[in-house]
């Protein structure tokens, strides 16, 4: 038995009950969004219920070079739940059609709340555009609760040194807090059911121990390196694997220097029926929304 496997059975033997790990998830074919976005589509509420997520795209790494064309996405509508951009490397600017406006770097996260319905865009900051670089970002889609589907749209610049970073215990790495808590550490995300964002850095040869609610949903996405799940199930970068609501942590290994985003919450336990930017919980919901959109109702980007 190595040092590392017997740390990691001594943490189990002392811990709540693990959540059962799955199956990892492979890496997907990657597809462009706009011509800023080269993502690759982990799930969606389509194909694997990990409700309140309904959404995660991975955007690069990529290289762009420099150009003084803005790459991106143009106008585009959504309602019905929140969009969550946490930046790695690279810049992107937001404007939206209720005035609100942003630009976040490596470490910033954007926290959009479409509720009732925004229309918005998302480009290479122009700096960022004539310089070049490397890109890379998570995109989350977070579902509204009904009672909130129609709540007023808001948007929250989170910044890198607004968001607590704790050192994990026996120096196994870092965890940053962007939303929900850790231990004494709450993230600065406003929230509208009980959420769990983190953005953790695991050292090579290093285990950490990660407690989570019972009843909640937990997953986490390797973003880079590779790191043992509940000490069996190996998760190489671009894999995806979630774990069982029953249980109240998670414990992770890791295999080399790893960067991993932690997601858990508390499920909304309601219909889903979405098209396209539009996810709400019926089928007339979703007319309605169409309709809006089509006729103005959602605004426009100022020209």
């Amino acid at each position: 038995m190595t040092k590392t496997q017997s740390a990691t059975r001594e943490r189990l033997a002392t811990i709540p009950e693990l959540k059962t790990v799955s199956a990892p998830r492979p890496a997907p074919q990657g597809h462009w969004v706009g011509d800023g976005f080269p993502v690759r589509t982990i799930f969606a509420y389509d194909d694997l219920g990990v409700s309140p997520f309904l959404l995660m795209d991975h955007a690069g790494p990529a290289v762009f070079p420099p150009s003084e064309k803005r790459r991106g996405v143009g106008e585009h509508p959504h309602r019905g739940f929140e969009t969550v951009t946490v930046m790695y490397s690279g810049e992107v600017e937001h404007r939206d059609s209720g005035g609100a406006s942003g630009k976040i770097g490596p470490g910033d996260v954007q926290w959009m709340t479409a509720g009732s319905g925004v229309v918005h865009e998302e480009m290479h900051s122009a700096e960022y555009s004539r310089r070049g670089g490397p890109f890379e970002a998570i995109q989350l889609w977070v579902n509204l609760p009904a009672s909130h589907k129609m709540t007023a749209p808001n948007y929250q610049t989170l910044l890198a040194r607004d968001i607590p970073e704790v050192e994990l215990a026996g120096g196994a790495g870092t965890a940053r807090i962007i939303a929900g808590a850790f231990g004494d550490a709450r993230g600065p995300a406003r929230t509208f059911t009980p959420v769990n964002l983190w953005d953790v850095r695991l050292r090579a040869g290093k285990g950490a121990l990660l407690e989570l609610p019972s009843g909640h949903m937990a997953a986490l996405f390797v973003l880079k390196g590779g790191v043992s799940a509940n000490g069996s199930t190996k998760v190489d970068a671009g894999e995806f694997v979630t774990f069982a609501r029953e249980g109240g942590a998670i414990s992770i290994d890791a295999d080399a220097d790893s960067t991993l985003l932690v997601l858990g919450g508390e499920p909304i336990d309601e219909p889903v029926v979405g098209s396209g930017p539009f996810v709400m919980n019926t089928e007339a919901e979703i007319r309605r929304a169409i309709e809006d959109y089509r006729s103005g109702r959602m605004g426009h980007l100022a020209a």
